[in-house]
């Protein structure tokens, strides 16, 4: 059974015109394009797009419906307030210049504002439109092609309705570089509604370039040789060549009717050189160039006169609107100069129509044509326009602006030796004939049915969304249960950034806890058979400001650090952890912070952490780079540290500081400061910690081979070295440094008691390790490590935003309120807080 291919562009590749009320003649063009899209290989493909008429009543758009039924085509009905906002105006008034570098219109800026959020709301309900057809006709497995910039929110309308669908996006035009993209109004929104696409497709790899550009500078995602990522989805962006039905062409040379014509253009130019363009008449063909450059040919090469003629079809486009009339009346008036100044009375050197030509017509002209003259200033491939990239071995490639040099390659064009006209030709000719528009659609569809297979090989990958009502479940009929959370990230208040890559840089680099989650936390918090651990990369400072008045463990530095909120800072620092590389990576990261704006470090007690969050993507990423080779070849050469690479930082800390190689010790001084003997048999430990630190997950999991958690020394005893300030003492006994553990649980640090003698006004303490690993009873079910916002991760489940760790723990804080016999809602949280 054949796969199902629907297209969908903003017209229909037919002329409909209505001859009754029921009655409907039509005729479907006839061009490459269309062609290679209803003819892809082993594939049933359907057209779904705009007929180009107005119909208001029923018993037209039935009788029209099934008419192109039998053009497998599928209508889209707009009435003429839609095209007139969507059409004329947002694609036509608004991207299309702005795409091909024209910019926004001038003319009116006023005008302009005011029109523009009612032109793009239409914009987004013509789509939607088109999406609703989509829906009506789309069945299960089917590939659906969206074209060009009318569309450009269609992928977003069809994966909200179903994820599972296949989407391609393919644009006609040229894509701007980021800084003139930047510029529209709408510019994330947009990105966002195409990346919803599995494929994105360019016609050259500049366009996939730019847009992967502006992917990265105006919504700070990642882009990679593949294309862009967002939080671990890959949305492929690719460059697909468009090409011409060649075979087309060969037959239509056979045909009588192109013979004729050949043979009357031969006698018409006999003893003339043919040089030929072919363009619409718009602002970015070039015409006004091409025509001044064959001017100034004429001028320095007198004895061409008589001798070459310059045939320009000019095929008229959007008569009605000003800046096109004006056009016109320009190129008009250059060819009646250069008429008047180069002809005779028996010939012109310039032959210009304002019209279009019927195929065999063309057909016949390209025959006789010895040098084609394309000027396009900023184009896709629209027949031979904007193909320098594809053709650039065998053509001659000039900068249409530059209209001496123009000149200077009209007469190498025209003086060519035939054995080197031969050898350009054979190569464009060989291109052409390989690369057709069969060819290119086929590729992109087979790309695209690739992309979805890879894509679903990674989703596998993913960890699956949190079962809350398990995990709730399972939460409220254990005996001793352990929460572990993350901060940056998974209880932080989210910060509005109205759209802007990197958001508000002061707002952000502040970290405060969700406000709406203070009722929460204090529930759980005070549950007593609930141990809340807050366990961060952030400085003490900051959890002591944002968590001081819970009841809870706070960890500090990836747990280097450990507190109860109604005890004194201790360290849990390895012995002999080396800290003599800091001032030398201090110098490193004030040198780049210097050095790359929107910068900033931050200077932990056992780490630093350059971020570049907020700096132009690109240079930050150079920045980075560099940085690592400062680093890499002077201060930490020999030194005993890792280095951490987030999405947009750089850190640097003390081999064995991560969270999972602390969580051990921790947990031995939580047990022992407890006395805690009922075993714990629930854990939900939630995150969006690093790569680095995702060795937590591991620790707890009980499906990694079992070992003890925690380890006592040879005297079957250990004490933490508390300190009051937290710092390290200099009286350290031989320890065993915690290195980056293995997927079995690591060992924890043999310490023996002159440690904790040593330190300052702090009683010894002496415990048993033991009572660390003997407390958890952990089975498989009532363990639930959750990422915040990492697909590639290796927590069990996944959480995608903060917004939904918060919605969980009210879940899970209003579940034990319930369980032990407690009326309480979200807004006693409230009153509770402003007690």
């Amino acid at each position: 059974m054949k796969q199902r291919l629907l297209v969908v562009a903003n017209r229909l590749p037919v002329s409909a015109n209505r001859r009754g009320e029921d009655q409907w003649s039509l005729e479907i063009s006839a061009g490459g394009l269309v062609s290679a899209l209803l003819g892809v290989k082993d594939v049933d493909a359907k057209w779904i797009g705009w007929a180009g008429v107005n119909v208001p009543d029923e018993v037209g758009q039935r009788a029209l419906t099934r008419a192109l039924a039998e053009k497998r085509c599928i209508p889209v009905f707009l009435d003429e307030e839609i095209v007139h906002q969507y059409y004329n105006g947002y694609c036509n008034n608004i991207l299309w210049p702005l795409f091909h570098y024209l910019g926004l219109p001038q003319e009116d800026r006023l005008a302009t504002t005011r029109n523009f959020e009612s032109q793009f709301n239409a914009y987004k309900r013509a789509n939607q439109m088109f999406a609703d057809v989509v829906y009506q006709h789309y069945k299960e497995g089917d590939v659906i092609w969206c074209h060009d910039y009318h569309l450009m929110f269609l992928p977003k309308c069809l994966k909200d309705h179903d994820i599972n669908m296949k989407v391609g996006w393919f644009l006609h035009t040229p894509f701007p570089s980021s800084e003139i993209y930047r510029t529209l109004p709408s510019r994330s929104e947009l990105l966002r509604s195409v990346l919803c696409a599995d494929l994105v497709g360019f016609h050259t790899y500049d366009y996939a370039r730019h847009f992967v550009s502006a992917c990265t500078r105006i919504l700070g995602l990642e882009g990679t040789p593949e294309g862009v990522e967002d939080q671990g989805r890959l949305t492929r962006v690719a460059a697909f060549p468009i090409g011409i039905d060649s075979e087309r062409f060969k037959r239509a040379l056979e045909l009588p009717a192109v013979k004729r014509h050949i043979t009357e253009l031969t006698q018409r130019f006999d003893g003339r050189k043919v040089m030929l363009g072919v363009d619409r008449l718009d602002m970015i063909k070039g015409i006004p160039q091409k025509i001044l450059a064959f001017e100034k040919f004429l001028e320095e090469n007198h004895e061409w006169n008589d001798k070459v003629v310059l045939l320009q079809i000019a095929v008229p486009t959007r008569t009605d609107v000003p800046e096109y009339q004006k056009l016109t009346s320009q190129v008009h008036e250059i060819v009646g100069r250069i008429n008047g100044r180069f002809g005779t009375l028996t010939a012109v050197p310039i032959h210009h129509l304002d019209r279009s030509l019927d195929f065999h017509a063309l057909c016949a002209l390209y025959a006789v044509t010895d040098v084609a003259l394309v000027t396009s200033l900023r184009d896709g491939m629209n027949l031979f326009a904007g193909a320098a990239q594809s053709l650039g071995a065998g053509a001659i490639l000039v900068n249409p602006w530059n209209i001496t040099e123009v000149a200077d390659s009209i007469k190498h064009a025209l003086t060519m030796s035939s054995d080197e006209r031969e050898k350009r030709h054979r190569h464009n000719y060989a291109h052409v004939t390989t690369h057709t528009a069969q060819d290119w659609a086929e590729t992109f569809v087979c790309e695209l049915n690739e992309t979805v297979a890879e894509a679903q090989l990674r989703t596998r990958q993913v960890p699956p969304d949190l079962p809350s009502q398990a995990a709730i479940q399972q939460y409220l009929h254990s005996k001793n249960r352990l929460l572990i959370l993350g901060f940056n990230s998974t209880l932080t208040e989210p910060v509005e950034s109205s759209g802007r890559r990197g958001g508000d840089q002061i707002k952000e680099m502040e970290l405060k806890l969700h406000p709406e989650l203070k009722g929460p936390l204090r529930a759980l918090c005070e549950d007593e058979h609930t141990t809340v651990i807050v366990l961060s990369g952030s400085d003490r400072s900051v959890l002591d400001e944002n968590f001081g008045e819970f009841n809870m463990w706070l960890a500090a530095e990836h747990g280097m650090f450990l507190r109860p909120t109604n005890g004194e800072w201790m360290t849990t620092m390895p012995e002999h952890l080396n800290m003599d590389w800091v001032d030398s990576v201090k110098n490193v990261f004030e040198y780049f912070t210097e050095r790359t704006p929107r910068s900033h470090f931050e200077h932990r007690e056992t780490s630093f952490v350059w971020n570049y969050k907020y700096a132009d993507v690109e240079f930050g990423r150079l920045q980075a780079r560099d940085m690592l080779q400062h680093l890499w070849t002077g201060p930490i050469s020999n030194a005993a540290v890792d280095v951490v690479q987030g999405s947009r930082s750089v850190e640097v800390r003390s081999v064995g500081v991560t969270k999972g190689a602390a969580i051990d010790r921790i947990l031995g001084e939580i047990v022992h400061s407890k006395s805690m003997i009922t075993p714990i048999d629930y854990v939900l430990c939630i995150g969006h910690f690093l790569g680095k630190d995702e060795d937590i997950y591991v620790f707890f999991d009980p499906e990694y081979p079992s070992e003890s958690k925690v380890k006592p020394d040879s005297s079957g005893s250990v004490s933490l070295d508390r300190r009051p300030n937290g710092r390290p003492s200099n009286g350290r006994s031989n320890s065993r440094n915690s290195q980056s553990r293995t997927p079995k649980a690591q060992a924890a640090p043999e310490r023996s008691s002159s440690s904790s003698s040593s330190s300052q006004g702090t009683p010894n303490s002496h415990h048993d390790w033991r009572e660390g690993s003997s407390v958890l009873d952990l089975k498989g079910e009532n363990y639930f490590s959750c990422a915040v916002g990492r697909k590639r991760s290796n927590a069990r489940y996944l959480l995608n935003s903060s917004e939904e760790v918060v919605s969980f723990l009210k879940e899970m804080a209003d579940a034990t309120a319930a369980h032990n016999g407690f009326q309480s809602t979200t807004a006693d949280y409230m009153f509770l807080d402003r007690q």
